[in-house]
């Protein structure tokens, strides 16, 4: 049995739970949301409007199970990765929407298996139940499952109740629906005496062996790899691998051992204290472990060579190979039953051939009395025909009661229709309702959309005023600058008579070098006080390039009085420098022309890059 086929087993019980009229067939929007749940708990992605392409020349009437097989297997089931969803997640789905319908019980009678176990009891039956729609367990796989079950708990399986439940119906005899099956569990008859949490341990044990394929799992000592000391782990054996946990809530995996081909189990003898131990070999290590006891360390080899042999065998699981075996043995009974009929069908043809010729010389003789009871018959017919007239009056009588209990059970059925279809009209009333509401929030979204647009058309007519307004004083910078290096000019005729100037100041050198002995200290200190005014200056100069920041919002204009109250010029009274503060002077005078013609270079570009980010401000 596939993945595929098991799939299909859940999702019959959840289309059939959608059927409500058991006429075979579902709505569209109730299976959009049987497919959409599906696709979520198979991990794959859901198309919305797949179902109706698929059936869009189809009417607009429920669909039928043969109708929605094509769409599942094409939409759904082919694009199924095993491995890459959980199968529980799935039935508990499924389980979720046929119990809901078919799993009525009475919660406080004390017998009634609780719900998570009913759930189990529901996943062993479709894995044991026969590929056929509907499906049905036969009574060997029921005997089969419950035997499990009790060998679970250490009790003798009664075959004898078994027996009795399949004799109160001849249909049974083919096999039983899981309903049946359940509503057995909760009668108590095969749980009669034993406490609930038992059965719920043996339901769980069982679950996990045949549904999750585990072939063993318990408590083993195993030695380390590193440390090499030995520690208690609960070992889970599938055919596939062996894992071992801290405990048996499984949470905390602490190893995982893949079996192949290449593996094989020894037998060890006692040593390091412990006792019953056994080796599984690997291709890369070997892992020692140790049993309670013998018996222990037989079943677990066992088991491990059994999943070994499985995984040689190219099988997944135990028990779908088990449950094959038993079919095919099942076939061939039947077969063999077939056969024993067929020869007992033909001894009785042969026995009545020998019947029939004694009843013929049984009817030559019955001949010769037939002229002595003719007067007989003759009564006895008038007496059969006046009985059959009362019969017939009398079958008149109930067939007339039986049309009037017809006919007041198909009036309620009607009214519960009429009751259903008000339902109805009340719920597509208030998804009219959500509709609108919808509507009315999507045009107000359109309106908020709307003024947002004409806000962003006011900012960029805004942009383009500024971009203006920049372009016009980048114009007048062009010009000041035009006015800069004229005065420029002006300044170098300047200094060429102040170059003349200074050969006559040369001239008056000479005549005071005499006093230059004198005058050489005051020369250093005014040399100081110079550097300490080159100091201001480029300090003066910062401070106006801060000033040429554009004000943002919010922000108070500095004033310029208190940068320029720091910016002290020292005083020179001695006349002996006057020749030295006028060339000094005329050497800061080129360098504050400097500053300024970078103060406004650097201006401009302050002010393209406010521009292109839409940020300047007009002055």
């Amino acid at each position: 049995m596939d993945l595929r086929s098991e799939l299909l087993k859940s999702i019959w019980y959840g289309f059939t739970a959608l059927d409500l009229e058991k006429s075979g067939k579902v709505s569209k929007s109730q299976l959009k949301v049987l497919s959409h749940n599906l696709c979520t708990v198979l991990s794959i992605p859901h198309d919305p409007v797949a179902l109706e392409e698929h059936f869009r020349d189809d009417d607009d009437g429920p669909v039928s199970s043969q109708g929605y097989m094509p769409y599942l297997n094409k939409y759904i089931l082919d694009k199924v990765i095993e491995g890459s969803f959980i199968k529980e997640n799935v039935d508990e789905l499924c389980w979720t929407l046929t119990a809901k319908k078919n799993y009525q019980t009475d919660k406080t009678s004390s017998t009634v298996v609780p719900e998570r176990d009913a759930f189990r009891l529901w996943c062993l039956f479709n894995f044991l139940s026969e590929d056929k729609y509907p499906l049905v367990m036969v009574p060997d796989e029921v005997e089969y499952l419950l035997k499990k079950i009790c060998m679970s708990m250490s009790i003798e399986f009664n075959c004898v109740e078994l027996e009795d439940f399949f004799s109160q119906d001849s249909v049974q005899q083919s096999g039983i629906t899981v309903w049946v099956f359940l509503k057995m569990m909760n009668s108590g008859k095969m749980t009669r005496g034993i406490d609930k949490s038992i059965v719920s341990m043996a339901i769980e044990e069982v679950y996990r062996e045949i549904v999750g394929d585990v072939l063993k799992e318990g408590y083993l000592w195993k030695k380390g790899q590193l440390r090499r000391n030995w520690k208690e782990r609960w070992f889970t054996l599938r055919p596939s691998n062996l894992s071992y946990y801290t405990g048996e809530d499984r949470k905390d995996c602490q190893g995982n051992i893949v079996l192949d081909g290449n593996c094989c189990v020894e037998v060890l003898p006692d040593r390091d204290g412990k006792r019953c131990m056994f080796c599984l070999k690997t291709l890369s290590k070997t892992y020692e472990m140790s049993a309670s006891d013998t018996k222990q360390r037989q079943e677990w080899t066992t088991a491990i060579q059994t999943a070994i042999r499985l995984h040689v065998e190219g099988k997944t699981s135990l028990h779908k190979d088990l449950k094959l075996k038993r079919r095919e043995q099942r076939e061939q009974r039947e077969k063999r039953q077939q056969s024993k009929e067929e020869e007992l069908q033909r001894l009785r043809a042969l026995q009545e051939e020998r019947e029939r010729k004694l009843a013929e010389l049984d009817l030559l003789k019955e001949a010769q009395k037939q002229a002595q009871v003719l007067l007989e018959q003759d009564e006895q017919r008038r007496r059969q025909q006046h009985e059959q007239l009362q019969r017939a009056l009398e079958v008149q009588l109930r067939e007339a009661e039986e049309a009037r209990v017809s006919m007041q059970a198909e009036m309620v059925l009607k009214e519960e229709e009429a009751e259903r279809q008000r339902k109805r009209i009340k719920e597509l009333e208030e998804m009219q309702k959500r509709l609108e509401e919808a509507l009315q929030q999507e045009i107000k979204a359109r309106l908020d959309e709307e003024a947002f647009r004409y806000a962003q058309a006011g900012l960029l007519a805004e942009e383009e005023e500024k971009m203006k307004a920049l372009m016009s004083l980048q114009e007048e910078q062009e010009e000041y600058i035009l006015k800069t290096q004229r005065e420029k000019q002006e300044l170098k005729q300047e200094m060429e008579v102040k170059s003349r100037s200074l050969d006559e100041a040369q001239r008056q050198l000479e005549e005071v070098r005499a006093n230059r002995h004198r005058v050489d200290q005051d020369v250093v200190a005014a040399q100081r006080k110079l550097r300490q005014a080159s100091t201001n200056v480029k300090h003066w100069n910062v401070q106006m390039n801060r000033l040429m920041r554009p004000i943002g919002p919010g922000e108070k204009r500095p004033s310029l009085g208190s940068s320029f109250s720091s910016f002290q010029i020292p005083t020179q009274r001695d006349p002996g420098l006057r020749l030295r503060r006028r060339s000094g002077s005329e050497d800061q005078d080129e360098e504050s022309k400097e500053n300024v013609d970078n103060s406004a270079g650097c201006d401009l570009e302050k002010r393209h890059s406010h521009a292109s980010n839409g940020d300047m401000d007009i002055p």
